[in-house]
């Protein structure tokens, strides 16, 4: 299965006997999207492994070579970068093609603008929907200028400015997107950069600066506001660095394996970040039996291996401020909550209207076709689980290009009495090339 065939990929998904095994998943996208920039403005040579290799991390290594980076793999997988140090990145000679890859092309707008060069940002039809005004807004200040799409979407030209005026920023929304180009943007930038998170989102741009080199500070104030300083003009050294497993890839077999009657699933080394763990938070809450086992540090994160057996699970109705720690997993959480026990009501879910799709819409749309009850709200949704029966099915499901719906979909089919079929699971080839593969190996029928 690719994304780059030209026609849909429809599949089915039927009721599964009990999951086994143990698997890993993917290497984490955030990460591994992160890893090729900051390696590409180190000088010298930085090496990567376990870099995940789906599209939307290959268009970040495809633009970095662009720009100038030497980017290639080695025989046993490792990714070798030569950098070109801060301030070094070159003119493009074509527009960079980001896909379907909102993270690339925010990042990369961050890194753009405090360059010298102007650079063109286009993508597919999905990603070309999505509004870009929240990255625009800020860098703007910092003297980079922009040509955008209407309603400040793609294709979008921007010329960096060189020197960029540093920046004093309070975060709007939870972003990390935002924050992260902010802080990238102010690597080359004289003077000190400064980011106001009110509430925490990932820090994984954070932690890697710091191993990099970069002069960066984060400071906690009591009511849990962090402020983020960075020095310009960073010079950043190389470094060998291991990706951990992606928890967002990891939360579908974990989610399958919580719900199949029977199943005891191994997922190991995955990141465990507490800024990006709160889906197993949410799902022990649940009732979850969720295990970690071997805990421990790669490269300033924490990583572990989870043992997931099958459980009953009851509905929940989650704190809205905990919706950063798990944006990107609601799609399979809301799958989870379909077979619980009772309503599960989740709320501050706003940023989940503008990802690859309006996802509270289209997991709505699906959970309704293959016979769950629910009520969508404007912040976020409310769903009435079975209790743990199966689900009619149905579908194909419009996944409107989205791979997390795709997946979340295909979860639920292991749960159903009919099968569920996904209209298209090309998408998936943008962050979780081995999926099918991975649940064939658990056993799961497709």
């Amino acid at each position: 299965m690719t994304a780059s065939s030209d026609q849909p990929t429809p599949m089915t998904f039927t009721a599964a006997p009990a999951l086994s095994g143990s698997v890993t998943v993917p290497g984490d996208k955030s990460i591994s999207h992160r890893s090729l920039m900051l390696s590409a403005l180190a000088v010298g040579e930085s090496r990567v492994e376990g870099l995940l290799e789906g599209e939307d991390v290959l268009s970040t290594a495809a633009a970095m070579r662009a720009m100038g980076a030497d980017i290639g793999k080695d025989d046993e997988g490792i990714w070798h970068i030569h950098g070109v140090g801060v301030g070094g990145l070159l003119q493009p000679e074509t527009a960079l093609d980001m896909g379907n890859s909102g993270t690339s092309t925010r990042l990369l707008m961050g890194l753009v603008a405090s360059h010298g060069i102007t650079a063109t940002f286009i993508g597919d039809a999905s990603l070309s929907k999505r509004p870009m005004a929240r990255v625009t807004e800020p860098l703007s200040r910092m003297g980079a200028s922009f040509t955008t799409s209407p309603g400040e979407r793609l294709p979008l030209t921007m010329r960096g400015a060189c020197p960029a005026v540093p920046l004093d920023y309070r975060l709007p929304v939870a972003s990390a997107q935002v924050k992260s180009a902010i802080l990238l943007a102010g690597l080359n930038a004289p003077g000190i950069t400064r980011v106001v998170e009110p509430i925490p989102t990932r820090d994984h741009s954070e932690r890697m600066l710091k191993g990099f080199g970069a002069d960066l500070d984060v400071e906690v104030e009591a009511d849990g506001t962090r402020i983020i300083t960075l020095k310009g003009e960073a010079e950043l050294r190389p470094q060998s660095i291991t990706v951990p497993g992606d928890p967002s890839s990891a939360a579908f077999p974990m989610v399958a394996a919580l719900l199949v009657p029977g199943s005891r699933v191994t997922i190991t080394n995955v990141g465990l970040n507490t800024t990006r763990a709160g889906l197993v938070d949410l799902l022990r809450e649940m009732g979850g039996n969720i295990v970690i086992e071997n805990p421990r540090e790669v490269g300033g994160e924490p990583v572990g291996d989870l043992v997931i057996t099958a459980s009953a699970l009851k509905g929940v109705e989650p704190d809205p401020a905990r919706a950063p720690s798990m944006i990107d997993e609601y799609p399979v959480a809301f799958i989870a909550a379909a077979f619980a026990e009772g309503r599960s009501t989740f709320r501050g879910l706003e940023e989940l209207r503008v990802k690859e799709s309006d996802r509270i819409a289209t997991m709505a749309t699906g959970l309704r076709a293959i016979g769950v009850t629910v009520e969508e709200l404007e912040d976020g949704i409310a769903i009435e689980g079975s209790g743990g029966a199966l689900l009619p099915g149905g579908g194909p499901i419009a996944t409107k290009l989205d791979h997390r719906i795709a997946m979340s979909f295909a979860v639920a089919g292991l749960l159903s009495k009919n099968g569920v079929t996904i209209d298209d699971m090309r998408p998936v080839a943008t962050s979780f090339p081995g999926f099918i593969a991975l649940l064939q190996s658990l056993g799961a029928m497709i």
